[in-house]
């Protein structure tokens, strides 16, 4: 399907705005002719006097024989005609500009909530980059068009009918040889368009290419820092944005070659009215008011084609980018959001994985997983790094889904909840902590509605973040920054907990939360866990076995499978893996 095709199919609400704006358009661009008519009138009145035109009683003068009075109903009409020329500019301009910033507005959301609900595994060979060039760059791109190209296409088509049937109401013959130039001036126009279509397709993926490498260093600035390779990266934004640059260059070799074209074109049918029409007016075959009016408007319905050029370069860009943005916005979603709905904060939190398998690509991640989880009770999952661990709460959180088997709350399968009720049930706080540009209050309270003061207050202290947000200059108010910047790493993660804190779900799942602070945090965090997980189905990740010591029941994960279980002195008891890891982490020996 082409992609203006499929535009038009996201844009059917606007569908009244559109043809409102392009009426606007049309009746712009009606006015827009008459001022040459109105010059072959005024020759017509100058040269015949009372028997001009305006003068006769047919065919549509109005009878006034007083050359005068003619004159001045030229001035008046010439008034009404640039007023009524100004008035639908203005409306059109209103209308297609509005209309621009509203499909774009609803275009750049309707994109990203889709993105919002691919799954995880899209997102392992997509680049953010590239992503953000679609959702900022290519939607932009296609703002820019029906900001100003839509209204060209439609003007130029009505500026040729028009003074085309002026035309061939004043003198056929001249109407025939004067748009003789449009047949191949439109052959033109479109053959370019077709080798620039490919062009800007790639000038798209060029530019998308250039986001993704400024995104990917942006974030990994300190890390360029820190190993001296400014001058290495400066030089692969060189290769990036000079492949950039390359396509466009090819893009403007041939958009520049189809003004000069057309101008040629434009002056044969020009050349061609001044001559013939001449000479009949020489030879009292055309009066000199219909020859003025035919000069001028020979070159009213020729030159506008020029406008083609810049229209099809806009036009091209545009249909690249919108071919990018609705091919994202048609990625099918592989986890639906749709199923039975459930009260979150009533589940029980009973877990169980039955016989679950999975894999990234063709590596086996996790193989025949059958564990059942008690509610209320805190759960570890330890072992080494692949092993497994954070796939199985990934599933649990149906970022993935399972190759073969089934993960159950309170005995239902989680694919037949609704996702955004499964995922209300659930405390995420993962090792990687994400912290939006806003206050350590609107932080703490991301994702609950309408909390109050006292609640974020309480949440701080249960996690012991109270502490460190009353050193800071505005408390609760003080910003964090982008991604938490302004925040060491301990504190980040004592705002994540005091967030899950807040949310209160029945299911608390803490991924490697500790992995990365000192062991005074850790101490700090685990006093917060030891009281948020009472009653509370908790899974803990660790690769720090001394943060999940206490827990009901450890889980020790190797290949994919569990290989250990039971509590931490059962497991010590057996002298397995798990004895092995404690050894090795506490510098005991056997």
């Amino acid at each position: 399907m082409h992609p203006l095709t499929r535009l038009l199919a996201h844009t059917r609400a606007y569908a009244g705005d559109i043809r409102l704006a392009s009426l606007y358009s049309v009746l712009n661009k009606f006015f827009d002719i008459l001022p040459e008519v109105l010059i072959g009138v005024a020759v017509d009145v100058v040269v015949k006097g009372d028997q001009s035109f305006l003068a006769r009683k047919v065919l549509g003068g109005l009878g006034i024989s007083d050359t005068w009075q003619q004159l001045l109903v030229l001035g008046a009409a010439n008034v009404a005609i640039w007023g009524g020329e100004s008035l639908f500019q203005y409306l059109y301009e209103v209308r297609w500009r509005n209309l621009a910033q509203n499909i774009q507005h609803d275009m750049r959301l309707e994109a990203y909530q889709h993105v919002q609900k691919l799954e995880m595994a899209y997102f392992e060979n997509q680049r953010t980059g590239n992503l953000m060039s679609i959702l900022n760059d290519d939607i932009n791109q296609m703002e820019r068009f029906l900001n100003g190209g839509a209204n060209e296409i439609i003007q130029v088509v009505c500026s040729s009918v028009m003074v085309s049937a002026v035309f061939f109401a004043l003198q056929p013959s001249i109407a025939v040889i004067a748009c003789l130039p449009v047949p191949l001036i439109l052959f033109g126009a479109f053959w370019f368009q077709s080798r620039l279509a490919p062009r800007y397709a790639e000038v798209r993926e060029a530019a998308g290419d250039v986001s993704a490498r400024l995104n990917n260093n942006l974030l990994g600035l300190a890390t360029i820092k820190s190993y001296a390779t400014e001058t290495l990266e400066a030089a692969h934004i060189d290769a990036a944005s000079r492949a950039y640059k390359d396509a466009n260059a090819s893009a403007i070799r041939v958009s520049a070659a189809i003004t000069p074209i057309i101008r040629m074109a434009i002056l044969a049918g020009f050349t061609a009215t001044l001559i013939y029409g001449g000479w009949l007016t020489l030879h009292g075959e055309l009066a000199v008011g219909a020859y003025s009016v035919l000069v001028f408007l020979t070159q009213r319905l020729l030159w506008p084609f020029t406008g083609l050029a810049e229209v099809a370069d806009m036009y091209q860009r545009s249909m690249a980018a919108i071919d990018r943005s609705m091919k994202l916005l048609e990625t099918p979603i592989a986890i639906p959001y749709e199923g039975r709905h459930f009260p979150a904060n009533q589940a029980r939190g009973e877990l169980r994985f039955d016989h679950v398998f999975f894999s990234y690509g063709d590596t086996p991640t996790l193989v025949d997983i059958d564990l059942a989880i008690p509610a209320g009770k805190t759960i570890a999952f330890v072992g080494s790094t692949g092993s497994g661990k954070s796939t199985l709460v990934k599933l649990l959180l149906r970022f993935y889904e399972p190759a073969s088997g089934h993960v159950l709350l309170d005995g239902q399968p989680i694919d037949e909840l609704n996702l955004q009720d499964l995922r209300r049930a659930i405390g995420y706080v993962a090792q990687d902590t994400f912290l939006t540009d806003g206050t350590i209050a609107e932080n703490i309270a991301y994702g609950v509605n309408d909390p109050t003061d006292e609640a974020i207050a309480q949440a701080a202290q249960a996690a012991e973040a109270t502490e460190f947000i009353a050193k800071l200059p505005l408390g609760f108010a003080t910003r964090v920054g982008e991604r938490g910047q302004k925040l060491s790493g301990g504190q980040r993660q004592r705002l994540a907990l005091a967030r899950a804190i807040l949310k209160n779900p029945p299911i608390l799942v803490l991924d490697e939360a500790t992995s990365a602070v000192d062991n005074e945090t850790e101490a700090a965090i685990q006093r917060s866990l030891d009281v948020v997980s009472r009653n509370r189905t908790t899974l803990v990740i660790a690769h720090r076995l001394s943060t999940v010591r206490h827990a009901y029941c450890i889980h020790l994960l190797e290949g994919g499978r569990i290989v250990e279980s039971g509590t931490h002195e059962e497991l010590l008891a057996h002298n397995g893996g798990y004895a092995a890891l404690w050894r090795l982490q506490t510098g005991e020996r056997s």
